[in-house]
């Protein structure tokens, strides 16, 4: 059997109505985000809490010590629950998040949060080669409109483009019900 840990990547302030960098349906994401943390937390889960700040203070976001680098209170931590700090797009990079998934023994990883094209594509491609078996909630993750060459390519496309990418090849992509049906334990 193997042992579960749900990763919060990135639900931090900045990407809220008001933040410096709105993400296309972040609260809607992050209430989803909040079902899968509540249900991980009665499944005995290990939950971990990554929050992304750049190293620089003229960075356009996620500002060293800003109210918008501080993780949402929809999925703030409890007591107990570790908090991963990173600096680069890939949760793994940098920091001691492999570390903390083998001391727990962790097999599984369930992830949620910002942003679908960015932090979230990092993080599962890299767990996926690390071996984990990995789940991407698709509808409790968040993105925004990109744009490639004068070419805007709206949110929900960027998002759903990501999301069959990673179902191709890297993991299993589900809606909130869905998990939430198959961890009910």
């Amino acid at each position: 059997m193997s042992k579960q840990a749900l990763i919060i990547v990135d639900i931090q302030n900045d990407y809220f109505p008001g933040g410096k960098w709105t993400l296309h349906g972040a609260d809607a994401a992050a209430d989803n985000a909040a079902r899968i943390i509540q249900a991980a937390r009665e499944n005995g889960d290990l939950v971990v809490h990554v929050r992304h700040e750049f190293e620089s203070a003229d960075a356009p976001f996620f500002t060293p010590g800003s109210e918008g680098a501080q993780i949402h209170p929809k999925a703030a931590a409890r007591e107990g629950e570790p908090v991963v700090l990173k600096h680069n797009v890939n949760s793994f990079l940098g920091t001691d998040l492999k570390a903390l998934l083998d001391q727990h023994k962790i097999t599984g990883l369930t992830l949620v949060g910002s942003m679908s094209h960015m932090c979230i594509d990092a993080a599962a491609r890299a767990a996926s080669d690390m071996g984990y078996g990995t789940t991407v909630v698709h509808d409790a993750c968040a993105t925004r409109d990109l744009e490639f060459n004068g070419v805007v390519v709206p949110a929900a496309q960027a998002h759903a483009a990501y999301m069959a990418s990673l179902a191709f090849a890297y993991a299993q992509v589900v809606s909130t019900q869905e998990w939430l049906d198959a961890n009910r334990r």
